[in-house]
């Protein structure tokens, strides 16, 4: 398959263009003034994005996350090319129940972008294959550029080995996420493009562990101690203290298109 692939310098961009790149041809895009020809595609894989979560600039957020998505989806039904694009868990917000039919509650510029995105690709007339993504806390290697916005798992590896000490937020035990590895998540991304549907998919473990238990395990491959600071203020209001995958929806789509399970 002839494939674009567009935020290539980022964190899934690049695990992405490493996996797709010795079964596919593949074009690789980076954000500029200057748009991307789309022709010829069989797929566009839109993993380009602002993915700051404590990025308060919006207009800067609604200009490349959504208007650039947005005429990218219109230039893929132009030329007939398919479109899968990444999306947030963190469109559900505060709650407790994360299926794909729930309602939503994005809490941030960067949630408002990916929610807005996938709310404009369902209310228009397609003539392509479009799939969104709503990934859930998305860790390994090719994070070293995150700074803050890395992993926990990058995070506190880096601070272990760097400080002996790992700065943990106070109440961090009470902290669940769903954290699920980069590779599961490109995985997921070919298999469906064998999938003819169209829709937004969870993509998670479907199990919960704390940002203790994360530096918990991150202690056994590199010792330290732990230290419990405040949160900041920016993140307070915006805080998902709870996230977990229905992967009930992905599950089914996976079985009716006769593509075996994905188990982490």
């Amino acid at each position: 398959m002839k494939i674009l692939i567009t935020g290539t310098t980022g964190f899934i961009g690049s695990n992405a263009v490493k996996h797709f790149e010795s079964n596919h041809t593949i074009d690789c895009y980076e954000w500029s003034n200057e748009k991307p020809i789309i022709s010829n595609y069989d797929w566009v894989l839109h993993f380009g994005a602002i993915s700051s979560t404590t990025e308060r600039d919006v207009e800067k957020i609604m200009r490349q996350n959504l208007d650039f998505s947005c005429w990218l989806l219109s230039e893929c039904n132009r030329t007939g090319a398919n479109l899968q694009y990444s999306s947030s868990a963190s469109v559900y917000g505060m709650t407790r129940s994360f299926v794909e039919t729930d309602p939503v509650s994005p809490q941030s510029p960067y949630a408002w972008s990916k929610y807005l995105f996938e709310r404009h690709v369902k209310q228009t007339k397609l003539d392509i294959i479009a799939q969104g993504f709503r990934y859930f806390n998305v860790y390994g290697p090719g994070e070293d550029h995150k700074g803050k916005q890395a992993s926990p798992y990058h995070q506190f590896t880096q601070q272990a080995i760097n400080n002996g000490v790992i700065k943990l937020f106070e109440n961090s035990n009470l902290y669940l996420r769903d954290f699920v590895p980069v590779s599961s998540i490109i995985d997921i991304h070919e298999k469906f493009l064998s999938v003819k549907n169209s829709g937004v998919w969870n993509i998670g473990t479907g199990v919960t562990k704390s940002f203790l238990d994360v530096a918990t395990e991150v202690i056994q491959k590199h010792p330290a101690r732990i230290e419990y600071i405040p949160m900041p203020y920016i993140l307070k209001q915006s805080y998902q203290t709870y996230t977990c995958a229905d992967l009930t929806h992905l599950h089914e789509t996976l079985n009716e298109n006769n593509i075996c399970k994905w188990y982490i």
